[in-house]
């Protein structure tokens, strides 16, 4: 197994061979997963060594400091974050092969389709059908609040396959072609002017049960690794000592002292020191991430992102005054990510709404929190043994 002094050398091994100030940004990217150092923990044919997972901090350090390229991880966030993680849990063999490498270089976007109208807290609650016909499955239903699915090549899809077991035990997983006939993305326009989320519709949409991940029916099983890797990956990202949100309105703080009051320097510095405390607490989440999977504490660190996110963004509107309530744009957008920095605080406060929503309402995570995290008593569940098509909706 490398360690770190083994990972630096195949780093230099890699840039000798691949200059990155020469190379094209596409080939570099190839023959960095060729090489094993895309992701450093997954195994060997797969962008990985097998090495232990925090030591990926060491190539991305070295890679940095060579001038190297990136994958735009912001733009291929769901694929990497959420589809990824699950492709090598469960996937087979030839899954991992076909879709893990594409996924990493940004070749195919990744989008996420379990949400629906009627099923969006309680998820596994949903409707969309899929029925086995063959060796195909026919699947019919809507999902919606779908990242990037107007960028997508492939989805993550929960569909109910036996509505006549309780819901969550007639749930099944499968990966979707977005190109395929029956799918049809529409826009759904946000506060903010853009349109960064979706509404799909699948009508008569035939995956191949080849694309299925998992057993048939342990689709709620496979769906809560996506899920706690999603919460990770939304609240625990890396972030330096004053990063994000909070750099942002202590800069302003900093730059223009006629807007400082000494109410709002008290709030500044209680939010300073919240946001330093969720950075650390999320060094340390990443860190038990290194040695196994995600559990219930990325839904602690994504409630503190959501919450964290709000009340800077309303102090920074504060902040600035009559500045703070222009608007740059309402024209409809559709952005290939989310860029908090490249917008004015009128954006950032109206999209930080939306972050006690996605990834799992606040209040569904303080559920979790409260009954795997705390061991506190569970809500009561009335139609946890009750089949699915005996539910009211």
């Amino acid at each position: 197994m490398p360690d770190a002094d083994e990972l630096r050398r195949r780093v230099a091994e890699l840039t000798a061979a691949h200059d990155p100030a020469t190379t094209d940004r596409a080939d570099f990217l190839r023959a960095r997963f060729d090489a094993g150092l895309a992701w450093v923990h997954f195994p060997a044919g797969l962008g990985g060594l097998g090495a232990p997972r925090s030591l990926q901090t060491v190539v991305d350090a070295a890679l940095e400091a060579a001038g190297a390229p990136d994958n735009d991880p912001r733009r291929i966030g769901i694929g990497l974050g959420m589809a990824a993680p699950t492709i090598l849990k469960y996937g087979t063999e030839e899954q991992q092969r076909r879709f893990l490498r594409p996924l990493w270089l940004g070749e195919e976007v990744w989008c996420q389709l379990f949400s629906e109208p009627g099923a969006g807290s309680d998820l596994a609650g949903l409707a969309t059908r899929a029925v086995r016909d063959g060796e195909d499955w026919i699947v019919d239903g809507q999902k919606v609040w779908t990242s990037s699915a107007h960028l997508a090549r492939w989805a993550i899809l929960i569909a109910r396959t036996d509505p006549g077991v309780p819901k969550h035990r007639g749930i099944s997983y499968f990966v979707c072609d977005m190109t395929d006939p029956g799918v049809e993305v529409r826009p759904l326009r946000q506060i903010t002017g853009e349109a960064e989320f979706n509404e799909v519709f699948l009508t008569g949409v035939r995956i191949p049960d080849r694309h299925r991940l998992g057993a048939v029916g342990d689709g709620w099983r496979v769906a809560q690794t996506t899920l706690m890797n999603e919460r990770v990956a939304i609240g625990g990202g890396t972030v330096p000592r004053e990063g994000g949100m909070i750099g942002l309105v202590a800069g302003t703080w900093r730059a223009r002292p006629e807007l400082r009051t000494h109410d709002l320097h008290q709030r500044l510095l209680g939010l300073w020191v919240e946001a330093e405390a969720a950075r650390l607490a999320g060094e340390r989440l990443r860190q038990q991430l290194a040695v196994g999977q995600p559990g219930p504490e990325g839904s602690a660190m994504k409630l503190a992102f959501a919450r964290l996110n709000q009340e800077i963004s309303g102090l920074e509107v504060e902040l600035l005054a009559d500045d703070g309530l222009t608007y740059e744009d309402w024209t409809m957008r559709r952005p290939e990510k989310v860029d908090f920095t490249g917008h004015d605080a009128g954006y950032r406060y109206l999209r930080a709404k939306g972050n006690s929503i996605e990834g799992g309402t606040s209040e569904v995570l303080l559920n979790i929190v409260a009954e795997r995290v705390l061991g506190l008593p569970a809500e009561p569940r009335t139609d946890k043994d009750v089949p699915w098509k005996e539910l009211s909706r």
